[in-house]
């Protein structure tokens, strides 16, 4: 979540309440972050409240029910880490993809009030895909809960993924290829590569009957293009088309592609009717007072149909029924849904009801959050220790990460043989 300010009831339903039931899930080991890089992609002009945002955020997370036992909870600027992922992505990430998020264009169009021409708003898929696959674990499934109108977004993170595997993914060993049994495995595998790739092709005659001995020209050229055909076929799909390749070349992906997870959430509308957020200012926050969560019930709109006391209304279509049923025991929604439809009871006697039981509903998490609140030190302390933990396995990702792009460790273990074999050779003469 982006460091915006307090938390409402909409980001509890659309969010932390699935939050804390994937927390309490022993089969999933969570990470939610404070997003604060995130906000500076629109907001870069005025930092000044980042900081006590980002403490509200976790404060009201702390007081609907996540466990810094059970889940890690982190600012994203604590863990540097990201950043650097982020950096590599954007590096093998096509402008074009970027240009093309509906998201992006959207904003563009619709906000006049803040400068979006900018790298980093158009580059925030790409921060966003470092700071799902982050958290990957080799042979552990990755998964996004996110929303419906989420999943394009971990698509994108997909694709993004995908891509960086195709390019760095690879073990192409050239003793395997120079020693190989079949030599006509290697010559299937140098004329499918040729289809691709065609840079400094070297000459060979490997797939002529005399199956000529592998040289290290070939074996180079191969370990060149393998990735760089990878990157057009998909790694998957070049050893799923010609398995015996696979005696040959390793395909071990780096980072996990994530997979979204559509978790619940209901519709959650604003007192006006239309989606609730701040910008709007139709909202019930979290930490809202009894008295302000009834004169802002009394102000909410209702059946647009139901003009006097005595017409009958709709409840479907109606932002206070969908509270109640968010909110009231069933013996209220049946009271509220036939007293709606039969001119019963009048909207003012339904939005008093759904008031009674939100207030009912905010009660514990408001006094938790006052609770944590009085000791801003103990909030800063829980998210500074998670952080500690979140950076110790982002530091395990990007040394993966590093290695599988630039190998450092196998050109030192290289360069160290050399050294060895020729002390050894002195040491012979």
């Amino acid at each position: 979540m982006r460091p915006t300010g307090r938390l409402h009831i909409g980001h509890y339903f659309g969010a932390l309440q699935n939050w804390v039931k994937l927390q309490n899930d022993p089969q999933y080991e969570c990470f939610f972050f404070i997003a604060d890089w995130h906000a500076l992609t629109s907001d870069y002009a005025d930092t000044s409240q980042i900081a006590q945002n980002t403490i509200e955020i976790a404060t009201d997370w702390l007081a609907s029910g996540l466990d810094p036992e059970k889940c890690t909870m982190f600012i994203q600027s604590s863990v540097p880490e990201h950043a650097e992922l982020h950096l590599l992505l954007s590096m093998v990430t096509p402008l074009g993809w970027l240009e093309r998020v509906p998201t992006y264009k959207e904003a563009l169009d619709n906000v006049k009030d803040k400068d979006l021409h900018t790298f980093g708003f158009l580059g925030y898929p790409v921060l966003q895909t470092s700071d799902i696959v982050m958290y990957g674990a080799e042979g552990i499934p990755l998964v996004v809960p996110v929303g419906e109108d989420q999943v394009s977004h971990v698509e994108l993170s997909r694709e993004i993924v995908r891509r960086f595997n195709s390019f760095y993914s690879w073990k192409v060993p050239r003793e395997r290829l120079l020693n190989a049994p079949n030599p006509a495995v290697v010559g299937s595998l140098f004329n499918y590569l040729g289809n691709y790739y065609r840079d400094e092709i070297p000459t060979w005659l490997g797939t002529t009957r005399a199956h000529p001995p592998v040289t290290v020209e070939v074996a180079d050229w191969i370990a060149r293009a393998v990735p760089q055909v990878a990157s057009e076929v998909g790694g998957q799909n070049l050893l799923a088309e010609h398995p015996d390749y696979r005696s040959l070349i390793e395909f071990n992906p780096v980072l996990p592609e994530p997979e979204a997870v559509l978790t619940p959430s209901p519709r959650i509308p604003g007192t006006d009717g239309r989606k609730m957020s701040k910008s709007y200012g139709n909202f019930i926050s979290l930490s809202e007072s009894n008295d302000s969560i009834r004169t802002k019930s009394r102000a909410m709109i209702t059946d647009p149909a139901r003009k006097l006391r005595t017409d009958p209304g709709n409840p479907d279509i109606c932002p206070v029924y969908d509270w109640h049923k968010l909110f009231s025991p069933p013996e209220t929604l049946k009271w509220s849904a036939e007293g709606c439809r039969t001119a019963g009871i009048g909207c003012i006697d339904c939005k008093k009801e759904m008031a009674d039981s939100l207030i009912k509903w905010i009660e514990p998490i408001r006094a938790r959050r006052e609770e944590f609140a009085a000791h801003p030190d103990k909030v800063l302390r829980i998210i500074d220790n998670r952080s500690t933990k979140a950076r110790d396995v982002a530091q395990k990702t990007m040394a993966r990460v590093r290695e599988a792009i630039f190998k450092w460790k196998e050109k030192r273990e290289e360069v160290a043989q050399q050294k060895s074999s020729a002390q050894n050779a002195k040491v012979g003469d």
